[in-house]
């Protein structure tokens, strides 16, 4: 987070999205509250699935990292508003069978004292093709 600051900045979420796409989990982790909660993009619920606390939330990050190893987020651009922040992106990521998913995607972001407290994860629904 930006030093001195209480507010993630635009700033910020741009390098925490460097670092997701350095596949660096202890950089992205840096912007996450202890007791955060990440609802991924799939799940058998309404909402997806629910994923709770940070350790939790950095092992399905490196979950995905292992099952699609040059998984990217492409042109995001994002803004901030108060205690909430919207990230906007281009996913893309091929699987240990060759297969291959580019979908645009934004996560939706409720802040609170410098960090991340909820992340929900948004894709479009697009079918896998050969890479």
């Amino acid at each position: 987070m930006t030093s001195g600051s209480k507010q993630i900045t635009v700033e910020d979420l741009v390098a925490t999205f460097d670092a997701f796409n350095k596949h660096d989990v202890e950089g992205v982790m840096k912007a996450f509250a202890e007791d955060c909660v990440f609802y991924p993009v799939g799940g058998p619920e309404v909402y997806g699935s629910k994923i709770e606390g940070a350790d939790a939330i950095a092992a399905a990050f490196s979950g995905v990292w292992a099952a699609m190893p040059d998984a990217h987020w492409d042109h995001h651009s994002h803004f901030v508003y108060e205690d909430r922040a919207v990230s906007e992106w281009t996913f893309s990521g091929t699987d240990k069978d060759g297969m291959r998913v580019e979908a645009e995607g934004a996560d939706l972001f409720t802040l609170r004292n410098g960090k991340i407290v909820v992340k929900q994860a948004l894709r479009k629904n697009r079918p896998l093709f050969k890479a």
